[in-house]
């Protein structure tokens, strides 16, 4: 049994499929949602619905390969499926569904043959250039079959030097939010994270940029600067309460010589590195798991595919200027846990204050520019937002910041690493036609309330207007009436903000600050959504090739 959201994954899915004839959407999903099971309940449903669609999902690890076809197989018994991966010794084609690992099937298109969709999972790492291995394969493969389609899934949908994973020459059309990790956390299916400040800091100030990352040997050079021994004691000081620590650090040797002086404090530690053996990567996992290894060090490897849902403690040791490595590195310690409520990420390498709260990472927040995002508590060194008045932890009083003389500059917005609460509880909202003072068009707004004396988060749809806002505007519109369930079967605009006034509003918006304006970044309809959740998926479509997706 899927939950809400997943399914509502799946339906905004065949909606976009339905509003855009061309062009490939990418999923956003946060780490923790479930995307293997969203992957498998949706092949289901295509095949079904359509036996002769053919599916290939990609992956880069063998671990996720296996992942993602076990829970297929738990959705689905008998599903067709085969895998074509040389690190899993499996080699098989010519079934519905294909779950392949891109290294190995990046120049076999002709064998692979027709294939109607590709899902890539981790797809952030799909080149933003037509070049790689996954583009020249989905070129290829549309040789094959010039109607195939593509989605994408991350929790991270930017590519480092980049930005976002949209728009040309980028493979995806945008960017799909079915759910959020306020969401999560709200219906109790994801653990909040906690930040505090730490005396120690890895310095970074000479490391030069490659690639937009830093050179590894000058991170290198950092981490030997660096007070890794006082850091160490520090950390286990502020965790002592903790139970089970996940150390990412800079280098293989320097995650060998964090596990040694863990081990020289009492710790029961162990390392897990790419050149680990399978079988003893296993045991390490386990033993981190059972609790009979209380820390466990890594360079670059536990940041996809791990899972250890008592995780309680993060540790970084790593600097990074890639916000989707930091959205992973995090992301592992957002399980629901058994013995506490939350996770503490101890930051020793600025990532926090660098990327942005991970409800609100900021690709393009340089260093330098403004104020840090971020003030500690004086009573209990919990890292907050900078408008905090009280903080999030102990609820102690910040004292009033003294009024600047200066010219208003653009508010940050970024606090600890869960972010500022960006969303409200909506209880009602109210539809109107509105015209714009510089050109005169009409175009529908809403107002969302919380209470009637509260403020109201309020939005645009410029429905009608010409080039992207118009086009962005309509699929805006007609995904809120397939929540709500508005009749706006009437042609005007104030029929229809009449209809969607009766119609049923989200229980939760969560948005963004742009400045001094607010902008939504997605609408949660908790209860029973009025239409789209009673929405048959077999429905859309037909049983041919070319106009299925």
């Amino acid at each position: 049994m899927l939950r809400q959201y997943q399914q509502r994954a799946i339906n905004e899915a065949y909606a976009w499929f339905e509003d855009n004839k061309s062009g490939h959407p990418c999923l956003e999903l946060p780490t923790g949602s479930g995307k293997s099971h969203i992957v498998a309940a949706f092949c289901k449903d295509a095949i079904q619905a359509w036996p002769k669609t053919r599916i290939l999902m990609l992956t880069h690890v063998k671990e996720l390969i296996a992942q993602n076809a076990e829970k297929m197989l738990q959705h689905w018994p008998d599903a067709p499926l085969g895998i074509y991966s040389a690190g899993l010794r499996r080699r098989e084609l010519g079934r519905s569904i294909t779950f392949a690992g891109i290294q190995s099937v990046r120049k076999r298109a002709a064998e692979i043959g027709h294939i109607d969709l590709v899902i890539v999972d981790e797809c952030h790492l799909i080149n933003h250039k037509n070049e790689g291995g996954y583009r020249k394969l989905i070129d290829n493969l549309t040789e094959i079959n010039p109607a195939l389609r593509v989605i994408g899934l991350t929790a991270t949908p930017y590519r480092l030097g980049h930005g976002l994973i949209i728009d040309e020459p980028a493979l995806f059309s945008e960017i799909i939010q079915p759910t959020s990790i306020e969401e999560l956390i709200s219906l109790k299916y994801l653990s909040p994270l906690r930040s505090k400040k730490t005396e120690l800091r890895i310095n970074t100030i000479n490391a030069r940029k490659r690639g937009g990352e830093y050179r590894e040997e000058d991170l290198i050079e950092a981490i030997k600067k660096f007070d890794t021994l006082g850091a160490i004691d520090e950390a286990l000081e502020i965790a002592r309460d903790r139970k089970s620590l996940l150390f990412f650090c800079t280098g293989v040797a320097h995650a060998i010589a964090v596990r040694d002086e863990l081990r020289m404090r009492g710790i029961a530690a162990e390392t897990v590195l790419g050149s680990t053996p399978k079988i003893e990567r296993e045991r390490i996992l386990d033993d981190f798991k059972s609790g009979k290894v209380r820390a466990v060090t890594n360079a670059n490897v536990l940041t996809t595919g791990f899972d250890h849902p008592n995780l309680d403690c993060i540790v970084f040791f790593r600097p990074t200027l890639s916000v989707s490595l930091y959205v992973q590195m995090a992301g592992r310690g957002m399980r629901i846990k058994d013995h506490v409520g939350d996770c503490l990420v101890l930051d020793f390498a600025g990532l926090v204050s660098e990327h942005g709260p991970i409800t609100n990472v900021n690709p393009g927040y340089k260093r330098g520019e403004g104020e840090a995002p971020t003030k500690t508590c004086e009573n209990c060194q919990e890292i907050n937002h900078l408008a905090a008045k009280h903080c999030s932890a102990c609820g102690a009083a910040f004292p009033e910041p003294e009024p600047k003389p200066v010219i208003k500059k653009e508010e940050l917005t970024n606090e600890d690493i869960m972010g500022p609460a960006n969303h409200i509880d909506v209880t009602s909202w109210m539809w109107r036609v509105q015209t714009s003072r510089t050109s005169g068009r009409e175009m529908l707004s809403v107002s969302y309330y919380r209470t009637i004396f509260d403020d109201p988060i309020k939005e645009y749809i410029t429905l009608g207007y010409p080039g992207y806002a118009g086009q962005k505007a309509a699929q805006t519109l007609a995904r809120i009436i397939r929540h709500s369930g508005a009749d706006t079967r009437a042609m005007t605009l104030h029929d229809a903000a009449a209809a969607l006034n009766k119609a049923t509003p989200p229980s939760l918006v969560v948005y963004e600050l742009d400045g001094r304006y607010k902008r939504i970044k997605s609408r949660t309809w908790t209860s029973q959504e009025a239409s789209i959740q009673n929405r048959s998926i077999s429905s859309v479509g037909s049983d041919s090739h070319t106009q299925r997706f």
